[in-house]
């Protein structure tokens, strides 16, 4: 906008540069050319400070325009400026400068903490056979995925605690109660009767893990999944299991007596106790994986630490001859 000669000019706008209001120098009809004495703003013009002063040339450093003379002196703003007043004509009172084009934002600073990419997860192979000659291969130095089976009270908890803490490669375990129990609210208690509910939050439950176990694995990170799984529902059991994590997963049965079982289970707090009638019925179950190839620990007279050195034994023979299962 522009205003009549004599007009005030408008208000300092806050965030505007010392020099944004200047006003530009203007070539009239019969005015003078060459050097000419440059006219002081009006009083109280914007960014002048005490309205006095010369009226800096176009492209004066500092104004946004980039290149130009320097401008004399004791300029106010420049502080120690040098050298002469270039040549200029008036300037037209009330015709104020355009502004400064602005200059663009510097790009942020990289993410300081950086990107690591993950490859994906994706169904863990079968190792492959090992030859008789080259020996029992060592299962504390291999990557594997571990399902450990059991009813309520054999231990899988301990033992699979046990024994990825204790591996020289990096484990993890996922237990699925625990990612049951990530439920809170609407949480479906097998106690309080299997149901459709319980039932759908318990395959929830398996797929999480499964996805869990793959990730880890496609990072080298071993991982072991404890479980109670059923021989008399294979499809639902050891076949989810296969399908959520692959078929190189190697399923391992613990299964004590049945009077260690209740001793453990009554050692238990909360839902994890469950009844001695129904932690007979399970263990009932259970028994039907003898027979059915997969690789069985009786551990009812061996403690953590002796259960895990066992197992590691029985995996060294499972990658030596993959179980079919």
């Amino acid at each position: 906008m522009q205003h009549a000669v004599g007009s005030p000019l408008p208000p300092h706008q806050p965030g505007q540069g010392p020099h944004a209001g200047w006003a530009s120098a203007a070539h009239h009809p019969g005015a003078p050319q060459g050097p000419a004495p440059v006219p002081p703003p009006p009083p109280g013009y914007p960014g002048t400070g005490a309205g006095t002063g010369p009226v800096p040339p176009p492209g004066y450093p500092g104004t946004g325009a980039g290149t130009g003379p320097v401008p004399p002196p004791g300029y106010p703003g420049t502080g120690a400026g040098t050298g002469p007043v270039p040549p200029s004509a008036p300037a037209a009172p009330g015709h104020p400068r355009p502004p400064a084009p602005r200059h663009a934002p510097a790009p942020p600073p990289p993410d300081s903490t950086g990107h690591v990419p993950l490859p994906p997860g994706g169904p863990v192979a079968m190792p492959p056979a090992q030859p008789a000659a080259a020996g029992a291969p060592d299962p504390a130095a291999t990557t594997l995925a571990v399902l450990l089976i059991g009813p309520a009270g054999a231990g899988k908890t301990s033992v699979a605690k046990y024994w990825a803490d204790h591996r020289r490669v990096p484990t993890a375990h996922i237990s699925l109660d625990d990612v049951r129990e990530w439920v809170r609210s609407g949480f479906a208690d097998p106690q309080s009767g299997w149901n459709d509910h319980s039932e759908a939050q318990y395959r929830l439950a398996r797929r999480t893990c499964g996805f869990a176990a793959r990730n880890f694995l496609a990072n080298n990170i071993s991982c072991i999944l404890d479980d109670a799984v059923f021989p008399d529902r294979p499809v639902v059991g050891l076949g989810g299991w296969k399908r959520h994590v692959g078929p190189g997963l190697l399923p391992v049965v613990l299964l004590p007596g049945l009077d260690i079982v209740l001793e453990r289970n009554a050692e238990r707090t909360g839902n994890r106790r469950l009844s001695d009638e129904e932690v007979a019925r399970i263990h009932g179950r259970m028994a039907g994986w003898y027979g059915s190839g997969l690789p069985i620990i009786d551990n009812s007279q061996l403690d953590v630490p002796s259960t895990a050195r066992i197992l590691d034994d029985v995996l060294a023979r499972a990658i030596a001859s993959p179980p079919t299962w």
